[in-house]
């Protein structure tokens, strides 16, 4: 495993996480002693997407789809059977 001064990790910190993201490991020193372990993370898989649009032309809205079952719900606001 790699050993870096604390002074190169601090120039060149961004090179050193992108490295370590793709399971490049490495430790930092300070004045040679080993300080810090920087190892990638184990993330969680993460959960398939929700598609948009997945049913498309798979059926059909009415026009009427607004008013579809009016007079029932008016009546059962209504009270009127």
């Amino acid at each position: 495993m790699r050993m870096v001064n604390i002074h190169d990790a601090k120039t060149h910190l961004s090179r050193l996480v992108e490295q370590a993201a793709k399971g490049e490991s490495f430790i930092i020193a300070k004045a040679g002693r080993p300080m810090v372990k920087v190892v990638p993370l184990e993330a969680p898989i993460p959960a398939v997407p929700r598609r948009l649009g997945f049913l498309a032309g798979q059926f059909e809205v009415p026009a009427d789809f607004d008013t579809i079952g009016e007079d029932d719900i008016a009546a059962l606001f209504d009270g009127v059977p």
